[in-house]
């Protein structure tokens, strides 16, 4: 096979198992990379340099096509509840498929880190199809220096060929798309789906995996710092609000997903930011925007003028889940380092479309634990088929699809870092108020931000607080430039029952939702829960 860039030639594609390729390209930078996807009509340009694939038919993750081999090593270690299963014969049969595959191809090659802490990093090295999927989690990715690439050894192997397609009799999975990940032989496979998400979320859950029995606990969060070293972490699910609100001017952004938290303090996973950009303008999001009109960016299913090539982000019509890809560097604060001290806040962000939570509440740490176990959020009517009224979501640990191993081992993990260092927990809702979604409005980005900085420069401990009838967590009842009223969501319901029966609706789930960990968690992570 012929090998084009550089790469450590004692370590080469045969040793992952690839024959007869017809070429392999190592580590190519951005330019190369348009190239190739340009000449291979992979992708466009568009106005400003960002280079624009489409996705086809998966245009988000695929959760019930990733797979985890069950053995020896695994058999105790995952949560089998939340994780498929296949065989190690299984896994066998499907790599020697993808190699088959693969043979007579092209291939681009990617070596990357996982981690910007070098002591819990992982070397990870990327096989794909797609020029364009090498160019995406060369973004995502942290990018050793080109001195290190002649001696680079990987631990964890990514083979991903969207034109691979499954066989489930075959191969012990779902449908022609697959997810399979051995964490014995550190090897992820992926086939059938052309959504590039899928390659850096099996570096988290990797990482998810590993990184646990090693007392660092890995996160689903964005992070930033302020000058005084005061950094905070930001957990939350897709829509509420934790791209946009550790992106403050004002502070050094250290990361917008994915974080390791050990004694040594907080590290990014990646070198770059996935962020949605549906809705989104150059006056709400300006660094952000600004990234989609400059060279290396990648734009996924966003819609195009197909005469200015200028994009689009209002239109939904491919799927609401548009996106870019981006480095880091791209954001002006971004640090260069991607670590920080451990963090001085927690923040967990929730869009409560119930309207019932406050905009800003103070956790003890068994309540800590109690919502990161829960991981609430909301969805809208319209935003999925069939979803009519409010619909809760309870995604573990902000990031159920991630989670090998057992949401109490990650649980267990924060409480003991919050505990040792006395970290302030907070919970913010970004979702509804004066009612419910359809009679109330959307928390102003104002009130929020203007919360967020109370909390992050230590001000808002100073407020006098009132203890939440149902949840039991500690409000804030007046707060410097906010309107008094807004704290309290029972007095910005008009219909004063209404709010009560909502109130004990959402109650209601939440309590539902954790019998599921409750034989897991102490009385005092118990009494945590929500009352009625």
């Amino acid at each position: 096979m012929e090998n084009i860039g550089i790469f450590n030639a004692a370590n080469g594609a045969d040793r992952s198992g690839f024959k007869n390729l017809k070429c392999v390209y190592w580590n190519h930078v951005a330019p190369r990379l348009y190239e190739h996807a340009l000449a291979r009509q992979e992708a466009q340009l568009v106005a400003g340099g960002a280079l624009i694939a489409d996705t086809g038919v998966h245009t988000g993750r695929s959760p019930k096509d990733k797979f985890i081999v069950r053995d020896q090593n695994t058999e105790k270690a995952i949560w089998w509840d939340n994780n498929g299963a296949i065989t190690p014969e299984q896994f066998d049969t499907l790599f020697e498929d993808f190699i088959k595959h693969a043979e007579g191809k092209e291939l681009f090659a990617q070596d990357l880190y996982g981690g910007a802490d070098p002591e819990y990093r992982v070397k990870t090295r990327v096989f794909t199809e797609y020029a364009w999927h090498s160019l995406f989690i060369r973004n995502l990715l942290i990018r050793p220096d080109q001195s290190e690439l002649a001696g680079f050894a990987p631990e964890l192997t990514i083979i991903d060929l969207p034109s691979f397609k499954a066989d489930p009799k075959r191969h012990g999975c779902r449908s022609e798309t697959v997810i399979a990940c051995d964490f014995t032989r550190n090897i992820v496979l992926i086939g059938g789906s052309s959504y590039a998400g899928e390659i850096k979320k099996s570096v988290f859950t990797f990482l998810n995996y590993t990184l646990p029995p090693k007392s660092v606990m890995p996160m689903h969060c964005s992070a930033n710092v302020g000058n005084n070293d005061d950094s905070a972490v930001f957990f939350g699910l897709s829509g509420t609000g934790k791209t946009t609100l550790s992106a403050d001017p004002k502070r050094t952004l250290i990361g917008d997903d994915e974080h390791g938290w050990s004694n040594r303090g907080i590290f990014n996973f990646e070198g770059g930011c996935y962020a949605k950009t549906i809705n989104l303008s150059r006056e709400a999001e300006p660094e952000i925007y600004a990234t989609t009109e400059r060279f290396g960016t990648v734009l996924e299913n966003v819609v195009i003028d197909p005469v200015t090539r200028r994009p689009d982000f209002n239109d939904n019509s491919k799927t609401e889940n548009t996106r870019c890809a981006y480095p880091l560097e791209f954001i002006p604060n971004a640090s260069l380092t991607g670590q920080a001290p451990i963090p001085k806040n927690i923040i967990m962000l929730t869009c409560d479309a119930f309207g019932v939570l406050p905009p800003i509440s103070l956790l003890s740490p068994a309540q800590a634990m109690y919502h990161f176990l829960s991981g609430y959020t909301a969805k809208v009517a319209g935003t999925e088929k069939g979803v009519t009224e409010p619909e809760a979501t309870f995604s573990t640990c902000f990031g159920a699809p991630f989670i090998p191993r057992h949401p109490s081992v990650y649980g267990n993990l924060l409480r003991d870092y919050i505990a040792k260092y006395n970290v302030r927990c907070w919970l913010v809702n970004t979702g509804w108020t004066g009612g419910k979604y359809g009679v109330g409005h959307r928390m102003p980005i104002k009130v929020t931000r203007g919360l967020l900085t109370a909390a992050l420069d230590g001000s808002l401990t100073k407020s006098e607080f009132r203890n939440d009838p149902y949840f039991g967590f500690q409000v804030p009842t007046a707060v410097h430039d906010i309107d008094t009223t807004i704290l309290n969501p029972a007095l910005t319901w008009a219909d004063k029952s209404d709010y009560e029966a909502t109130a004990k609706r959402l109650v209601g789930m939440f309590r539902e939702n954790f019998t599921t960990f409750e034989a897991y968690v102490d009385d005092e992570v118990k009494n945590s829960m929500p009352k009625i």
